[in-house]
């Protein structure tokens, strides 16, 4: 009777101590039941808004995160509640300091997928803005609340999700640059929904004059574009405000000089001499993030496929393109890099070479500082005495932003199940096989980084690209000689030059023939740099549609079928 007693005594206190911590009270008004990720933002500054002051370094504000389904517009949710919430950078309420904070609701709300796997899913849709959750139109938030907090005294603030994100606008045609949309039937059938992809191509000058002409088609892998960027037909105003600072670069008026840069391939796209090509920018966004990384992935679906097979025909179909691989060519940076040597391995006939700058890790024995075959966690170091953490960020000096824990707390927040759309996510959602319920399998366990060993062989086998341009060289390596070029800066901020040299060393050893393509690196060049030694990586950023011209002209020469109609290399245009 006495453990009775003591039972129903500590039952009552949890309970009473649950009701007397402070919560956040929170509703909606949309009329219909939501399915979503329910975020509570604080800040310490009034400006910007919460919902755009979180980051995955030490500077970030607060988030907490929990999972809602079926959150009826009748009904309060009490946030924290018995839900399962985490938060970044505190990871629980009672952890916040004392003290006034600008805090905001917000929902990133889910839609039901019935994926062709059977399995059923609730997912972030894309709603044309790149899968950003803080400005995905649809999502529903808060205004901000200047609120003083005191985390252990029982207080419930009431905030109600009366703010909606508006639609954004389609961006327009014009002279030199068209955007298409195409209906994939191989995703629409992987999604159970309708899916298109999208694209902005920069068609050459004098394209409707020369209408017998052919072009090459580059392709420009990288982030969610919003419009073709970095071309302008309109030089930037004389009188433009220099005196913006650029954080990451350390230099003033970059806005003006991106400007000029701009209209300075403008006025050598429209010269006499310069060849004619188009360029593609992709857009192929996902549920799980701003792009699919485009291969065919067991929980993305086939966008390698729809890419190669419905999307570049189309495009090359309504551009007079070439419509053969040797005239396709793949660039771009960081996720654009290693999309660029992805697409180039596992579609070898079909492009003609690839430039892959910065590009995410392309051999996973150093998945950044991490070897996923033969650690045993993916966090920490440990030795017989003491631990360290393994670091996530650093600058060209060595100095260290955020830790590789941290910056996956900071996607347990925003989302579970692989849906924050954040960077190691997708990493998930790309390279993952599905679990029971249609989710990609963890490479490690999110908040103690045990790595998934099973789940480790599938990446090896099937995205691992170093350990596959290895495997699959004596059957491929005749199909890839002089297409695989690897550029990355040795102080890259995410260490992606450890597997660079990794793959270096697989690429030197190849024979029969020898890979016949170049790496370099950029002597204390940070994240993006893309190949050039003799300028700052905030100038090369801006000219990848140039840049490697010289090495694309000289393989076209070299490749090109007997015969073939090469007038674009040489085509004189005129005003």
């Amino acid at each position: 009777m006495k453990n009775l007693f003591v039972l129903l005594f500590l039952t009552a206190a949890i309970a009473l101590q649950s009701q007397a911590a402070f919560k956040f009270e929170v509703m909606h008004k949309s009329g219909k039941p939501l399915d979503g990720r329910l975020l509570i933002l604080l800040s310490k500054e009034e400006k910007p808004e919460p919902r755009f002051s979180i980051r995955d370094d030490y500077q970030s504000q607060q988030v907490f995160g929990m999972d809602v389904n079926k959150w009826g517009p009748s009904t309060t949710k009490l946030f924290p509640s018995s839900t399962p919430y985490h938060g970044y950078p505190s990871q629980k309420f009672d952890q916040l300091e004392e003290g006034w904070y600008y805090v905001q609701a917000f929902l990133n709300i889910y839609e039901t997928f019935n994926l062709s796997t059977g399995h059923v899913v609730q997912l972030p849709p894309d709603k044309g803005e790149g899968q950003q959750w803080n400005r995905k139109p649809g999502n529903i938030y808060s205004t901000t609340q200047k609120i003083y907090i005191e985390p252990k005294k029982p207080r419930v603030i009431s905030l109600s999700l009366d703010m909606e994100i508006p639609a954004i606008e389609e961006p327009q045609d014009t002279r030199y640059v068209k955007h298409i949309k195409m209906r994939s039937k191989l995703l629409s059938d992987f999604w159970g929904k309708d899916v298109y992809l999208g694209a902005h191509v920069l068609i050459p000058h004098n394209f409707e004059k020369e209408n017998d002409m052919k072009y090459p088609l580059l392709i420009y892998h990288g982030h969610f574009p919003s419009d073709f960027g970095g071309f302008s037909t309109e030089p930037p105003p004389a009188d433009m405000d220099t005196k913006d600072y650029s954080e990451r670069f350390k230099v003033y008026g970059y806005n003006k000089f991106q400007k000029q840069e701009a209209y300075n391939f403008y006025k050598k796209w429209v010269s006499d001499t310069f060849p004619r090509y188009l360029v593609v920018e992709i857009q192929h966004p996902t549920p799980y993030y701003d792009d699919s990384y485009a291969v065919n992935s067991a929980c993305q679906g086939p966008y390698g496929d729809a890419i190669t097979f419905e999307l570049i025909p189309y495009i090359e179909q309504q551009f007079r393109g070439i419509g053969a691989g040797w005239g396709r060519f793949l660039y771009g940076g960081s996720t654009g890099g290693w999309e660029a040597l992805a697409a180039q391995l596992f579609y070898p006939e079909e492009y003609n070479g690839c430039f892959a700058a910065c590009p995410d890790p392309i051999d996973f024995r150093a998945f950044t500082v991490v070897n996923i075959y033969e650690d045993e966690n993916a966090y920490v170091k440990k030795g017989p005495y003491s631990t360290v953490e393994r670091p996530g960020k650093r600058d060209y000096l060595g100095h260290i932003s955020t830790s590789l824990k941290s910056a996956n707390m900071y996607e347990l927040a925003l989302g579970s199940k692989s849906r924050s759309g954040q960077q190691w996510d997708i990493w998930e959602a790309t390279y993952s096989p599905m679990d029971k319920d249609g989710y990609p399998q963890r490479i490690w366990d999110k908040e103690s980084g045990n790595i998934n060993k099973e789940v480790a062989k599938y990446w090896k086998e099937n995205f691992d690209l170093a350990h596959i341009i290895k495997r699959d060289w004596p059957k491929k390596g005749k199909s890839l000689e002089g297409k695989i070029h690897l550029y990355c800066g040795d102080m890259d901020n995410y260490y992606l030059n450890n597997a660079v040299y990794l793959a270096e060393e697989i690429l030197n050893a190849t024979k029969n023939p020898h890979y016949g393509g170049e790496v370099k690196y950029g002597d204390r060049a940070e994240h993006c740099w893309n190949g050039d030694p003799t300028l700052p990586n905030h100038v090369t950023r801006l000219r990848y549609n140039t840049m490697y011209l010289p090495r694309i002209i000289e393989r076209i020469k070299l490749t090109a079928p007997k015969g073939a109609d090469l007038r674009f290399l040489g085509q004189k245009g005129e005003e």
